[in-house]
């Protein structure tokens, strides 16, 4: 599995919404700074969030993104998957059946469910540390 800038700016994305007012939505500009994204590519990334149901936006003054759960209930697996399509090592294994002729088709998926168990268990909530009002840092 090769998680690609898409799979990674998305989980910062989601730290730094959780990370700051989480009442108040957040405009994309300020992401891209603080996190030294382009805000073009951004703009690919919050679209397929939003469509999960991750983050909301609003447009207009005022506008912007903000997470629509708590930042506990986003599990980096979830993430992930959403947005490189599968935790699968082997791209066989997820939506195909395996046809390895060989006798390497335990071990792919034993390492898959590595994968997942380990990712299952970190949220964003776990990576994120509110920032205190005048803290500016990048992660």
């Amino acid at each position: 599995m090769l998680v690609s800038t898409k799979g990674r700016y998305a989980i910062r994305v989601m730290i730094d919404l959780a990370e700051h007012d989480r009442e108040a939505y957040i405009p994309l500009k300020e992401i891209a700074k603080r996190q030294n994204i382009s805000e073009k590519y951004l703009e690919v990334i919050v679209k397929s969030l939003s469509q999960a149901h991750y983050i909301e936006g609003l447009r207009g003054k005022g506008g912007g993104y903000r997470l629509v759960n708590d930042p506990s209930t986003y599990r980096i697996s979830d993430i992930i998957e959403l947005m490189e399509g599968t935790l699968s090592p082997v791209s066989t294994i997820k939506g195909e059946p395996i046809t390895f002729e060989d006798n390497t088709k335990t071990l792919w998926e034993g390492l898959e469910d590595v994968i997942r168990k380990y990712l299952d268990n970190i949220t964003i909530q776990d990576l994120s540390t509110p920032v205190q009002s005048g803290d500016f840092y990048i992660i």
